[in-house]
């Protein structure tokens, strides 16, 4: 099968959506099927070019087997919405014209969070007759609006009924948790068109591991006991929270915070620790993919951290599974939902209320002073990982793909299991 994928996000950036669609197409790859991959020039999230590219038109590379298609787009950072739409309407144009030039494929997918990457898909497979799948990471324009980006107008009104004629136009919707297959169907949307096919973790990167010695030493961590937040510091993160939690915890002193990564709010994250002198928040700054286990293997303790929302409830944070997978006991910061269920069912870690630093301070507690369960719950953590493998993932992603390419999009919630 020859498979065309839009997303604006793909390696070498880190994010969630980069890694998701770059480790599944290397396995369709790997089982023999082509797959073109059309994004834009790494720059995600500070809006400045990774080294050795250039915002071209177009400019053609091969990754693990993947062709890979990046075109010209508006370069800014992660942060403000004008500038922002800008970028996405900017890919929205150049993904879709690269798109409807490509060599005839069998299906079109897009991604979101960037809804306008699933507009383009839309476009490309209307303009090439060709069954287009919605893969919904996010619910947009739902998840601007909890962060407080932009507040309730008519615009909104408008993109929401857009969003809603782009999964009727579908052959077949990916929902990325079954909650938002749930919000699809009770807003008009055939269940039997949308499949459940959630993140996961390639248990060959991820794996348990010593402590990495140079990077312990380098952000002087030694034998302390460790809290590592990883993963984008935006505004759905609310990470401030974990401020508010390290100034209650300063009299610990073996215990330290990192965080980890990059996004919207980490300069003003960074000038408020600052300010208050949290010593024991440390800030890595953003690493490459293929050393992300090594950043893991510092942490004693994985935190996943989300803002306190009730669209938030239907998220599942990919670091869970890379946690499970370096078996990491979790601490989960979020609304109760999705991801609470996951960390409850597979007794991976301990669930506190979103935004709430005391209660996140005592759980951090216990875990520093209570080895046993530290030790239980990283047992159950790394053996719960092997459900979540990305292998297991990709074949269902691709199961869903062959049946929109047979013209059968509308059984997929039925024939893929979840």
């Amino acid at each position: 099968m020859n498979i065309l994928f839009l997303t604006e996000n793909f390696p070498p950036e880190t994010n969630a959506a980069a890694t998701r669609v770059f480790e599944r197409a290397a396995y369709w790859v790997r089982w023999g099927h082509q797959v073109t991959v059309i994004t834009c020039a790494p720059n995600f999230p500070r809006g400045k070019l990774f080294e050795g590219y250039e915002n071209r038109w177009s400019q053609v590379e091969e990754m693990a087997g993947i062709r890979v298609v990046r075109v010209k787009t508006f370069v800014t950072r992660n942060e403000g919405v004008v500038l922002r739409t800008v970028d996405f309407l900017s890919f929205l144009f150049t993904g879709t014209s690269a798109g409807v030039f490509e060599k005839q494929p069998d299906v079109v997918v897009a991604t979101s969070p960037q809804f306008f990457a699933a507009v383009a898909g839309w476009l490309v497979g209307a303009a090439r007759s060709i069954p287009f799948i919605f893969e919904l990471g996010d619910l947009w324009p739902a998840s601007i609006v909890a962060v407080g980006a932009i507040h309730e107008n008519p615009l909104l009104k408008w993109l929401e009924r857009f969003e809603l004629f782009l999964y009727r136009r579908s052959a077949c919707v990916v929902a990325l948790t079954p909650s938002f297959k749930e919000n699809l169907a009770a807003r008009g949307t055939p269940p039997d068109k949308i499949a459940t096919v959630i993140n996961g973790v390639d248990m060959f990167r991820y794996a348990p591991r010593p402590r990495d010695e140079t990077l312990s030493e380098l952000w002087n961590l030694g034998d302390r006991f460790v809290v590592g937040y990883i993963g984008t510091h935006g505004m759905a993160h609310a990470l401030r929270n974990v401020l508010d939690t390290a100034d209650r915890l300063q009299n610990e002193e073996n215990l330290r915070f990192i965080l980890a990564g990059a996004g919207a709010e980490r300069s003003a994250l960074m000038a408020e620790a600052r300010n208050r002198r949290l010593d024991n928040v440390i800030f890595v700054p953003p690493q490459p993919k293929d050393n992300m286990p090594a950043v893991w293997s510092l942490c004693d303790v994985a935190l996943v951290h989300l803002r306190n929302t009730a669209t938030f409830k239907e998220v599942i944070p990919s670091k869970i599974f890379e946690a499970m997978a370096m078996e990491l006991p979790i601490i989960l910061a979020t609304p109760e939902g999705e991801a609470s269920r996951i960390v409850a069912e597979d007794g991976a870690g301990i669930w506190v209320p979103a935004e709430d630093p005391d209660a996140l301070a005592q759980a951090v507690r216990r875990l520093m002073y209570d080895s046993e369960t530290r030790r239980t719950l990283a047992a159950q953590s790394l053996a719960a990982a092997p459900e979540y493998t990305r292998e297991n993932q990709a074949r269902k992603m691709l199961a869903v793909l062959e049946l929109a390419a047979a013209g059968r999009g509308s059984e997929v919630g039925v024939l893929v299991p979840t």
